[in-house]
C-alpha cells in the first residue's frame, strides 16, 4: 500500500506543472504509521480549520486543529504551519479486549503545497500529542503525508 502511494505521489509530482492556487476547502488521504481521511477548511487567509480521522494498529482517533499558515521560502503557494487541538478516541494499549477511551491535547508542524494544473494540494505534518484521559501520557505522535482535492 506504501508503494501505491509513494507511487502517486511521484507521477503527480512529475506530471503537474509545479504553480500553485489558493483553496477554501480540502479533502483528502492522510498517511504515514496511522492511515485516515483530512479535511481542511480555510476560515481567512492565514487560518484553517483541519480534521482527520484515522486508525492505527491499536484503534482510532478523531483530531480537530487550528491551524496558522505562512509562506515559506518565499515560494509561491508554499506554505507552513503550526497549530494546536484536540483528539478523542478508542485505544487498546493492554494485553485485554477492552480499549480504553482517550481524550487529549494535540499540536501539529507541517508544510504544504498547492498546484494550479490539478486541484491537488500535498502537505507532510508532525502530530504530537498528550493523553489527559484514559491511556496518559506525551506521544511523539507521528508523521504524515497528506494528499487533498481542493475547491
Amino acid at each position: 500500500m506504501r508503494k501505491i502511494f509513494l507511487t502517486l505521489i511521484l507521477i503527480i509530482g512529475f506530471t503537474v506543472i509545479v504553480n500553485a492556487q489558493d483553496y477554501n476547502t480540502g479533502l483528502g488521504l492522510r498517511g504515514g504509521t496511522a492511515w485516515g481521511i483530512t479535511a481542511k477548511h480555510f476560515i481567512s487567509k492565514t487560518t484553517a480549520f483541519e480534521g482527520f480521522l484515522y486508525a492505527h494498529s491499536r484503534g482510532f482517533n478523531v483530531t480537530g486543529l487550528y491551524e496558522i499558515h505562512y509562506n515559506a521560502f518565499d515560494v509561491d503557494r508554499l506554505n507552513w504551519y503550526f497549530g494546536f487541538g484536540a483528539h478523542i478516541g478508542s485505544w487498546n494499549y493492554s494485553d485485554s479486549d477492552m480499549n480504553d477511551f482517550v481524550l487529549g491535547a494535540d499540536g501539529v508542524v507541517g508544510i504544504e503545497y498547492s498546484f494550479t494544473e490539478a486541484p491537488i494540494n500535498i502537505g507532510v505534518d508532525w502530530n504530537p500529542y498528550f493523553n489527559i484521559i484514559g491511556y496518559t501520557g506525551f506521544f511523539a505522535g507521528s508523521g504524515a503525508i497528506s494528499i487533498r482535492y481542493i475547491f
